[in-house]
């Protein structure tokens, strides 16, 4: 193991989940113009997802986009064995999938119980279920990576959409953390958390709210997507000797 840089992903398959949302698309736009074969993980509209991942850097890669629930065992094991059918490998393995709605914290009583066990599931858990799956064949190539979408809300108090998610996704880092001791030196494992994105992710927000995060980082934008991405293609070409980081994407608004 060298874990040196890169100058380009040739030759590498990159597993990509909730490949259809602003981070999925932009960090298979990064790593497929690096040199990377990208397969999406979707839960819905494959032809559609198809369509779009056609329009990708290096089509002559031929991506791929594969349906599974990544809430599902069975269905991720199935989405594991075509992988293998269609790329015989997996090199980068890139969780962004997730859902929330906004609940305000101090709103305790309406955050039921049912709800903040399917945040858990669909925010946590999911991204155990997914790794699990895909790291014995991750483990057939060498100096693999997996990357981890967390959030600047898991790690202060205060922000985020509901608590429930915030919970999920503290418990995100700490997962990453853990993980890279557990599949150290196979595969790293490194944990990306953006601040308050102007996606259509998080509904319901609060007129003006953009502004106020404006005003509250210190270099003075909203952080965006392909900020994300740009970080998750260092750490897959340049930024190679790290493993159990949280990388916060925000500005410093989190300082």
């Amino acid at each position: 193991m060298t874990y040196k840089p890169l100058d380009n992903l040739d030759g590498q398959v990159a597993v990509i989940t909730g490949a259809m949302g602003g981070i999925g698309f932009a960090t298979a736009t990064r790593l497929a113009s690096r040199g990377a074969r990208i397969i999406g993980i979707v839960r819905r509209d494959l032809e559609e997802a198809q369509d779009k991942l056609n329009t990708l850097p290096n089509s002559q890669l031929d991506h791929r986009a594969i349906l599974a629930d990544v809430n599902d065992k069975s269905q991720i094991n199935d989405a594991v064995k075509q992988v293998l059918s269609i790329a015989g490998k997996c090199n980068i393995l890139v969780n962004t999938h997730g859902q929330t709605r906004r609940i305000p914290h101090e709103r305790i009583e309406i955050l039921t119980d049912d709800f903040f066990d399917e945040s858990l599931q669909k925010n946590l858990r999911s991204y155990f279920t997914v790794i699990r799956g895909f790291v014995p064949l991750m483990k057939r190539s060498s100096e693999g990576l997996i990357v981890n979408i967390g959030s600047a809300a898991g790690q202060n108090a205060g922000g985020g959409s509901n608590l429930a998610y915030c919970s999920a996704k503290a418990g995100i880092d700490a997962l990453t953390r853990n993980l890279s001791r557990a599949l150290a030196p196979d595969i790293r494992v490194v944990g990306i958390s953006p601040g308050a994105l102007a996606t259509k992710f998080v509904p319901n927000i609060a007129d003006g709210f953009y502004e106020g995060v404006v005003r509250g980082t210190p270099l003075k934008r909203v952080p965006e997507v392909e900020d994300v991405a740009a970080t998750i293609e260092a750490v897959a070409t340049l930024i190679r000797f790290v493993t159990g980081n949280v990388i916060t994407i925000d500005g410093g608004r989190t300082l």
